[in-house]
């Protein structure tokens, strides 16, 4: 895909960029993306640590309700479903 790509394409790329965003953007923007890859990294981090957590944590039962667990003296004088 940029296998004829030089660095007088780098140049003129660049040239663009600074043509669109100006000069005074520049660093603004460049410190917006740096925060958000930051921010992107830090996430990774956290889904692979769960990820191991989730991992080595045995599986557990879920919980199961039956109807002894609802109390029979509602009004009406029929306990209420759990659905």
């Amino acid at each position: 895909m940029f296998a004829n790509f030089t660095g007088w394409h780098l140049l003129v790329v660049l040239a663009v960029i600074l043509l669109l965003f100006g000069a005074a953007k520049l660093p603004a923007l460049a410190k917006s993306m740096g925060q958000s890859a930051r921010v992107f990294r830090g996430e990774i981090k956290e889904m692979k640590k769960d990820d191991a957590v989730q991992a080595s944590a045995p599986a557990e039962a879920p919980e199961t309700r039956t109807s002894s667990n609802v109390p029979a003296d509602r009004p009406g004088g029929t306990p209420e479903s759990s659905s």
